[in-house]
């Protein structure tokens, strides 16, 4: 079943309070500002369009659009999530240069309109729960590495002592948490059999496995240009007249790229594929920075086809 063209684009600027509305198309829905909240989403939903022709975009704010994200889905709306840096460097680009919230949120809707986001799909109860999950632990492992260098800088006594009662706080509910997701991931058939193909790559632990399958629920459904763009991994040119510059990355998930960074650290040691691939780069003249680009690059590709073809690690992977 084809799905209708959208030809209204309607946009929120997200807060921690407030959802301010735009559309690409001016006065096409009434309510301009409803609550972050329950009461404000029941108000949304009443005052939107219908679903057919409509698509809702929002900014990724660090988690205040989930919940409204999650409403919008389970309404029939199709939405999309973009970056706001690339938001904002196509308002430059028009000559929009004040910034308040409804201005914020007619830009939204222009740039969608124009650019075409990709639509998220609709993410089940239990698939937030593990985000959510995975999102609290990156969390916590950023206090506790804060609470560890200031361990280091101090010399009182008694303000190491606080600092390590915080660090052994800190380390039980990391604990909770690795269990929590560990039975999480366990009570789904699909789930465990993704996690145990990941495990099975040299180098890749449950830690990355389980971040993938929270972050990234779309590896082994895309080709091998979309999930690294996705994740910010493809590389862009830099090419005027003349000119060659150096391809770079830019956008994507933040947090998937972090805990690929680990593992392809790891990877590049004791994975063979990886190694020589890496050692290959290496005696080329590749800056360290590229080369592990082009690691974890060549990581993703690999997990997203095993997961793609339900395969587990074969070190006959093309190095």
């Amino acid at each position: 079943m084809e799905t209708a063209p959208v030809t209204l684009w309607v946009a929120m600027d997200v807060a921690k309070e407030t959802l301010e509305i735009g559309c690409s198309t001016p006065d096409a829905v009434r309510v301009r500002r409803v609550a972050n909240a329950p009461a404000g989403f029941r108000e949304l939903l009443k005052a939107l369009p219908p679903r057919a022709h409509t698509a809702v975009v929002l900014e990724a704010t660090g988690g205040y659009e989930r919940n409204v994200i999650a409403e919008l889905l389970e309404a029939g709306y199709r939405v999309a999530l973009v970056n706001p840096r690339q938001v904002r460097d196509f308002a430059k680009g028009w000559g929009i240069l004040a910034k308040t919230d409804r201005i914020d949120a007619r830009v939204i809707a222009l740039f969608a309109q124009h650019v075409q986001p990709r639509m998220l799909r609709e993410m089940p109860e239990q698939q937030r729960e593990l985000a959510d999950l995975v999102t609290r632990r990156r969390q916590l492992l950023d206090l506790r590495t804060r609470e560890s260098n200031r361990w280091a800088q101090t010399s009182a006594k008694a303000a190491r002592k606080s600092i390590q009662q915080v660090l052994n706080l800190l380390d039980g509910q990391i604990h909770k948490l690795d269990k929590a997701i560990a039975e999480l991931i366990d009570s789904d058939d699909d789930w465990k059999a993704k996690s145990e193909l990941l495990q099975s790559t040299p180098g890749l632990g449950r830690v990355t496995a389980a971040t993938l399958l929270a972050e990234l629920p779309e590896l082994g459904e895309l080709n091998r240009q979309q999930i690294a763009a996705l994740v910010g991994l493809a590389p862009f040119n830099d090419d005027s007249g003349q000119h060659q510059g150096q391809r770079h990355i830019t956008g994507g998930r933040a947090a998937v790229r972090c805990v690929l960074y680990m593992a392809t650290l790891v990877a590049t040691k004791h994975n063979p594929t990886l190694k020589a691939f890496a050692q290959r780069l290496q005696k080329s003249g590749k800056k360290f920075k590229v080369v592990q680009t082009a690691c974890m690059r060549k990581l993703l590709v690999i997990l997203n086809t095993m997961l793609k073809n339900k395969t587990s690690w074969n070190p006959a992977f093309d190095a």
